[in-house]
């Protein structure tokens, strides 16, 4: 790898070599390193780009990294990564994707992530998108995920995509079954002319099952985002919506909560707030010494963490 693609993986992944457990580095189209474990089986598809992942059941505190980097500006690619997580397991996984285009053409990685837990399972799912390049090329990321929890599974979600990418169009999409918990803890940052649109919707099917969304999103300069967060209770169960967003300078944020219940016995909840840096807030942070755009970072950065 050269620098910027060891930056790029450092950026998406946390890595500066290669980690310990099972792993697979896509770099600009193809694997470039792979490594399987006892429990966790990682195969090329043959028929379209992507992997199938098999986690055996009863495995425990293992870990896989799958993160994409893309360096060659005008390279465009889907892929299709599906995991099939057996019952009673407790793994987590880190993805994420990077692109650096210094190049005049567009550079695009659409990614659909299918994840079927099975019973009884606990998944922690790290994703992060990230972007750079002095290039005219823009930076795109289309990402979709989609995930079936079976009953009793849990699946613990962190997505950030903070700063660097052009335009997206990102979808999570779940299905729970019974005493199925699901957390998803979504954060954005747009600035310039970037663009962002995050669908998160849930359909608790099952008795006991919960579900907590936690969207966070800031918009800088003359960014647009878009958030929509979409419970259906159709079952005895809980369900909380939360779109907390700073607007800054010209940006536009539309923030959509949606709950729909088909069961006398679902508890949804929803809250939406939308509003800028509080004027006291920057005050008493200039008056430790830093400038007003430092003031701003900071608070920028304290409340994406």
């Amino acid at each position: 790898m050269d620098a910027i693609q060891k930056n790029l993986l450092h950026e998406v992944a946390e890595l500066d070599a290669l980690p310990v457990g099972a792993y697979n580095i896509r770099t600009n189209g193809k694997s470039s390193a792979r490594n399987t474990t006892a429990n966790i089986d990682i195969e090329s598809y043959e028929d379209k780009q992507g992997l199938k992942i098999t986690i055996k059941p009863g495995t425990k505190k293992e870990s896989l990294h799958i993160p994409v980097i893309i360096s060659e500006s005008g390279l465009k690619e889907l892929v299709y990564n599906d995991f099939y997580i057996g019952e009673d397991c407790d793994v987590t996984i880190i993805a994420g994707c990077g692109i650096s285009n210094c190049g005049g053409e567009d550079s695009r990685h659409d990614g659909v992530h299918s994840f079927y837990v099975g019973k009884n399972s606990r998944v922690r799912y790290i994703e992060k998108h990230y972007g750079e390049g002095t290039g005219a090329g823009k930076r795109l990321m289309n990402p979709e995920t989609v995930a079936e929890l079976s009953e009793g599974a849990t699946m613990e979600m962190e997505t950030s995509q903070i700063g660097g990418i052009d335009d997206t169009h990102r979808i999570t999409r779940a299905k729970l079954d019974k005493n199925a918990a699901l957390t998803i803890h979504d954060k954005i940052l747009t600035n310039g002319h970037q663009n962002a649109i995050a669908e998160m919707r849930v359909d608790m099917n099952g008795d006991g099952g919960s579900c907590d969304i936690i969207s966070r999103g800031v918009a800088k300069e003359d960014s647009y985002q878009e958030v929509v967060l979409a419970i259906s209770g159709n079952a005895a169960c809980k369900g909380h919506a939360e779109c907390d967003s700073i607007i800054m300078d010209r940006g536009v944020i539309l923030a959509t909560p949606q709950l729909k219940a088909t069961n006398v016995d679902a508890s949804l909840i929803h809250e939406a707030a939308i509003g800028k840096i509080a004027g006291e807030q920057l005050m008493k942070l200039m008056t430790l010494g830093l400038s007003e755009k430092e003031a701003e970072d900071t608070i920028v950065q304290g409340f994406l963490r």
